[in-house]
């Protein structure tokens, strides 16, 4: 199908007011897809995201993959000065997107309420911790923190050892989408069905807790407490980690029926797919450990080339763990266009993850680098009717960069 060159959210300006990284990965998100996003970083230092773990040049690499698509000006919003720029900016402005604790705002006099009432279409997204209500609302949440509220962290890692995190800031990035499904909900009703903005709350710990399957339902039910089970899936049977000859291991997900069939006979345990007890999943979950240790003993014996190779031939879902070099090197990765190389202000060509979700028709697009610090100021501020003049005067005094 052909594709348009359209970007969907082309026309929609975003004021982003956050740091780091739930706020402006949702915006991230919405840029891809056309809208100009309008980031405001502090003046001298900017988002401490720049110098957050491996640096080029003084830049982190990762500033390259989460903030593509922005405009940077420095203001600072503890200020009165700055304070009235950026009203003045959201009165432009569809949407605001903020990350900063609850209060922190309106006490800049930039909070919901005065900013709907000076623009009663704005749409206002908020990231935070423990949301904007409750009796936690004021304290600092960072992703671990909420990861670990919502019941995750509980649960990986290997029995009777420290739980363990994801090695990414997972809640965070999962705050940030549900953040931006919340912004193109709120668009969709103030745009095609007429309505005025409205404010989006998301808490760190609320956007984990929604991708946690059965683990209340089960305890509501059953007070059963799910326990970490290391590479397991507790409950839904074969699926684990198994070691290979060589010593790495083989993901292998043989939990629908017919796979498991196709599973068992493959590695010479006809009689286990055939028993009747084992035809459906809740019988296998029961005997799991015996069938995970009848796949351990065929796994052992091969190389996890030759174990991959039979379970493709067999159509029995696996793969291998992949790490970053294996990603950069995988046809698969490259035939599906989801790793894109950007060039940074400093000329350092990297390797960023593509458009993701992939549309048909408007695919979205990286159209410019990640900023340097403050690189738009003159131009946004211009744009917003302030003069030459008064830009000067407001570096001058420190509220821009």
């Amino acid at each position: 199908m052909e594709k348009n060159d359209h970007q969907i959210l082309s026309g929609i300006k975003v004021l982003e007011l956050g740091q780091l990284i739930a706020g402006p990965f949702a915006s991230k998100t919405l840029a891809d897809f056309g809208a100009e996003v309008i980031k405001v970083e502090s003046p001298k230092e900017g988002d401490p995201l720049r110098k957050w773990r491996m640096l080029h040049k003084g830049t982190s690499v990762w500033w390259q993959a989460q903030s593509r698509n922005k405009q940077s000006i420095c203001l600072d919003l503890r200020v009165k000065e700055g304070q009235d720029i950026a009203r003045q900016l959201a009165l432009e402005a569809d949407v605001v997107i903020e990350n900063f604790r609850p209060g922190t705002l309106e006490k800049w006099g930039l909070g919901w309420e005065e900013l709907h009432q000076i623009n009663p279409k704005i749409i206002m997204l908020r990231i935070s911790g423990y949301g904007q209500d409750g009796p936690r609302r004021d304290e600092p949440g960072f992703a671990a923190i909420g990861e670990a509220m919502a019941g995750l962290r509980h649960i990986t890692g290997h029995p009777n050892e420290v739980p363990v995190r994801a090695g990414v800031s997972l809640g965070d990035t999962i705050a940030g989408l549900h953040g931006a499904l919340g912004v193109m909900l709120a668009l969709y009703e103030r745009d095609a069905r007429g309505g005025n903005g409205q404010m989006i709350d998301v808490a760190l710990y609320e956007a984990v807790f929604n991708l946690t399957e059965s683990l209340l339902p089960e305890y509501s039910a059953f007070g059963a407490i799910r326990q970490p089970a290391g590479g397991a899936l507790p409950g839904i049977a074969p699926s684990n980690a198994y070691r290979c000859k060589d010593g790495q291991y083989v993901l292998i997900a043989g939990n629908g029926d017919s796979i498991y069939k196709r599973l068992m006979t493959l590695i010479g345990r006809a009689d286990l797919g055939e028993e009747p007890d084992l035809e459906r999943n809740d019988g296998r979950a029961k005997r799991a450990e015996e069938i995970d240790a009848a796949i351990n003993v065929w796994t052992g014996t091969l190389s996890i080339d030759e174990v991959l190779k039979a379970l493709t031939g067999a159509q029995v879902p696996s793969g291998k763990i992949y790490t970053a070099k294996d990603i950069a090197e995988d046809p698969h990765y490259q035939a599906r266009g989801v790793i894109e190389t950007v060039e940074g202000a400093d000329g350092l060509k990297v390797q960023v993850p593509g458009i993701i979700p992939k549309l048909s028709q408007n695919p979205g697009a990286i159209r410019y680098r990640a900023p340097t610090l403050g690189e738009h100021t003159d131009k946004v501020l211009q744009a917003a009717g302030l003069t030459e003049e008064q830009i000067t005067l407001l570096k001058k005094s420190g509220v821009l960069a």
